[in-house]
């Protein structure tokens, strides 16, 4: 099951998941495992030739965001916990633990912890991982991130705070906030100005938190918060015109707990195209 390449032997995605299901039945690194709230925790355990072994821990809400693996084929298991996987145009996978995925190279996919509870997994490549590349879902397509650079005083540029940000969201179809909003009570937060709602309209259902306000309205703690701001599990789902502040917002509400924040791909532009309920702007006086 591996293959010859110069002088390293590569192993097959079949061995990979072999490799890692070993790996996590195994009881020599469990110690080693942090919890970091500020963003997933991931160590390599194991560098060899031919193969390389990572773990990686998710807190709720948690995600990796679209990526490949360059020229690594691998695989991954959950040894604690439930993970999910995405790929455009496929269905989502709920990934248990003891049931390994395993992929050639190039294979793009985003995993994310969307349970309540803390996962662990456990991941090998072959070759040694050594790129990675991340991409944007725009539609049903995926657009590869730009790498921008850090300037000398180590700023950020707003490309990588945004794409950041997003990387840590389960960011929403129109169609899917329309559903979360309908099937599971989540609550629907429009973000933008009086001066742009009145302009190109509203969604009726829902609440208008200007973003200068959103985190005092949701900090459960806040004695500005909203009646409905009982506790950090409610799912707030903030959309803006096109879906760039509201990243950033939803980001925000999860640094101060609310961790199943997220925002809708395409903001209220999407939503209006993808022919959901609004209400358009009404006339203006003269």
């Amino acid at each position: 099951m591996a293959r010859e390449a110069g002088t390293t032997l590569i192993a097959a995605p079949e061995e990979l998941a072999d490799i890692v299901s070993r790996f996590a039945s195994s009881d020599g690194w469990i110690h080693k495992v942090r919890l970091r709230a500020e963003g997933r925790w991931y160590e390599r355990l194991y560098h060899g030739p031919d193969y390389d072994i990572w773990a990686i821990s998710w807190l709720p809400g948690q995600s990796t965001g679209f990526h490949d693996h360059g020229a690594s084929s691998g695989a991954f298991v959950v040894a604690t916990g439930i993970l999910e996987e995405h790929r455009p145009g496929e269905r989502t996978s709920v990934i248990h633990p003891g049931k390994p995925r395993s992929f050639g190279p190039n294979y793009t996919h985003d995993v994310r912890n969307v349970s309540l509870a803390p996962a662990i997994s456990i991941h090998a490549y072959s070759p040694p991982l050594d790129e990675m590349n991340e991409y944007e879902l725009e539609g049903s397509r995926l657009v590869p991130r730009e790498r921008a650079s850090v300037d000398r005083t180590g700023a950020l540029s707003i490309e990588q705070v945004l794409s950041a940000a997003r990387a840590r969201l389960r960011r929403l179809s129109p169609d899917e906030a329309y559903d979360a909003v309908d099937e599971a009570e989540a609550i629907l937060v429009d973000i933008r100005p009086e001066s742009q709602r009145a302009i190109e309209g509203s969604i009726a259902g829902a609440l208008v938190v200007e973003r200068n306000v959103l985190e005092w309205r949701f900090d459960p703690a806040s004695s500005a918060r909203l009646p409905v701001a009982t506790d950090h599990d409610l799912q707030v789902i903030v959309f803006c015109s096109e879906g760039y502040a509201s990243s950033l917002a939803a980001a925000a509400l999860q640094d101060i707990g609310l961790h199943r924040a997220t925002d809708i791909v395409g903001g209220f532009h999407a939503w209006r195209a993808a022919g959901l309920p609004f209400a358009p702007p009404g006339p203006t006086e003269n």
